[in-house]
């Protein structure tokens, strides 16, 4: 056996396989399959209570939220979930929180103010040569903390053919557009077909270089990275594609699996972290994550302050423990598992990077600096 296949083998061994839990005697072919794993969504308490022994609290909120924002939990996802405690951090990702109830006034419903800058339906113009491109209103798992509550999981908030045909033609008219953020929703939703569509009309345009499909199949429903999908990526490249993972337990070992053949077909992956309450607010469990996404062959890319979404404030955390976050991580580990901490400014201002201070003074030519050790050094500017 080729020694690189060898020491792929040994990392991934490091990874545990999610299992079946109690769809165990699902034939393998069947649990494998996407679109059986979306069919079988949990969505009501009935089947929750089959997966996890639900709380009063849990059972409370999802009577008083679901109306408002639905439930949908794959299989896959479920298995990763602790039965028995209410606050295992994927659990709390997935099923609602009495915290959903509660909308503060400096909640909004568009906290990121993407429909504002949105001259036709489905893109968002913000940046001057990116734009975001909503395709599709679907989610294999509604997360809890989702900062689009507002469309995603309502169906009649779904991206139509007509919508997806504007949203084409305004890139292919817009000369300045050279990078599309191919966003949802999840994309993976979409049928092969459909996502081949998309991908064929934007490479064809001479002015877009590069396009990233925004996606957390690859944490919620990794058998959605089909042979058929790497194949349609490969014809399109540079295809970037930017995951979701916020905590060591969603790294198992269906997921390195699905990273490798989407690093192999040569995607660059990146990981967009939330930072959240309960789930990723310390400073070990984000540096696992990261050594973990590194291992995956998954770049650490953001970590994201929680936004201002309505019915989310029970995740978010002071952006000071965020900043902790990265003091912990800068010098005490490689620099690529350090992401930038930002906050994307309520609004509509952007991503804002938010640092530790390692300028102690500044004063004409002359830097006062502090390391990781808080260890001080002079530079002089010539």
């Amino acid at each position: 056996m080729p020694l690189e296949i060898i020491t792929v083998n040994k990392i991934r061994e490091r990874f545990k396989p999610a299992g079946k839990g109690i769809w165990k005697d699902v034939a393998d072919e069947q649990w494998g399959s996407w679109i059986w794993q979306q069919q079988q969504r949990i969505k009501s308490m009935e089947q929750l209570d089959k997966a996890i022994k639900v709380t009063d609290e849990e059972r409370l909120a999802f009577e008083k939220s679901n109306e408002m924002f639905h439930m949908g939990i794959t299989p896959y996802y479920a298995t990763l979930m602790d039965p028995e405690d209410p606050n295992c951090p994927v659990r709390l990702q997935a099923v609602p929180k009495i915290g959903e109830l509660t909308i503060l006034p400096t909640d909004l419903e568009d906290p990121l103010a993407e429909e504002r800058d949105m001259p036709v339906p489905g893109i968002t113009h913000r940046y001057p040569d990116r734009v975001l491109f909503y395709t599709t209103h679907n989610c294999p798992v509604y997360c809890r903390h989702c900062t689009r509550k507002r469309k995603v999981s309502d169906p009649s908030s779904a991206s139509q053919l007509a919508q997806l045909e504007s949203g084409l033609k305004y890139i292919e008219e817009h000369k300045e557009v050279r990078d599309v953020v191919i966003s949802g929703g999840d994309p993976l939703s979409l049928s092969d077909d459909r996502l081949e569509y998309i991908l064929s009309r934007l490479r064809a345009c001479d002015h877009v270089d590069i396009f990233r499909i925004g996606t957390r199949n690859l944490v919620t429903l990794p058998f959605r990275v089909t042979d058929n999908f790497v194949k349609i990526v490969r014809k399109y490249h540079p295809v970037y594609v930017n995951t979701h993972f916020n905590h060591p337990k969603e790294c198992t070992r269906e997921a390195f699996d699905v990273a490798a053949r989407l690093a192999d077909a040569g995607c660059t992956i990146g990981n967009q972290t939330v930072l959240l309450k309960g789930v990723n607010d310390n400073p070990a469990v984000m540096k696992e994550l990261m050594h973990k996404l590194l291992l995956m062959r998954i770049r650490p890319y953001y970590i994201y302050q929680c936004d201002l979404s309505q019915g989310i404030s029970h995740f978010r955390t002071p952006v000071e423990t965020g900043i902790d976050i990265i003091e912990s991580l800068r010098g005490h580990t490689s620099g690529l598992a350090v992401p930038h901490y930002v906050i994307d400014a309520p609004g509509g201002g952007g991503k804002i990077p938010v640092m530790p201070n390692y300028v102690v003074h500044h004063e004409g030519k002359k830097w006062v600096l502090r390391n990781y050790k808080k260890k001080e050094y002079t530079y002089l500017e010539p």
